[in-house]
């Protein structure tokens, strides 16, 4: 029989950056002025940061005038899903050594417009959970949702 207790587990901080690591699309909220915006981004994991390229524009723009940033990737299965946040500091890359370091990421842009800054976010916090949604018309399976808000020091 299914449980409740069953449904809601702790994913590590190892599974969050794990799960992040095994996509390469993923969104970016911002916030100026009290207005959320949100962009889908292609990035990379690196030293447990999430790395991402960008243009002059908004999602610049926005990690300018507001550092605190929301990050969200997922991916999902026919049996399961998950879904991770990273809460934190978007900044803007400008030394030498920081761009010399993103570059070796390897990370390419999905598109033909010229990606020429990169933006870091280093999460602030760290909360990772798994949960089971047991779909009515399959009551002896389970559709599991892995939900990982990921925020480290």
């Amino acid at each position: 029989m299914y449980e409740e207790s069953q449904a809601i587990s702790i994913l590590s901080e190892t599974e969050c950056w794990n799960l992040l690591s095994s996509v390469t699309l993923g969104r970016l909220v911002t916030s100026v002025d009290g207005r959320p915006d949100i962009f889908p981004v292609n990035f990379v994991v690196q030293r447990r940061t999430v790395l991402f390229r960008t243009a002059e524009g908004a999602k610049l723009v926005g990690t300018a005038i507001n550092d605190h940033v929301l990050f969200e990737a997922d991916d999902h299965g026919v049996t399961e899903g998950w879904s991770v946040i990273v809460k934190g500091t978007g900044r803007i890359l400008r030394t030498h050594d920081e761009i010399d370091e993103a570059e070796r990421a390897q990370l390419l842009p999905w598109t033909a417009t010229a990606k020429q800054h990169y933006v870091r976010v280093s999460p602030a916090e760290r909360h990772g959970s798994s949960i089971c949604v047991r779909p009515r018309a399959r009551p002896r399976n389970c559709f599991r949702l892995k939900r990982a808000v990921t925020f480290t020091n």
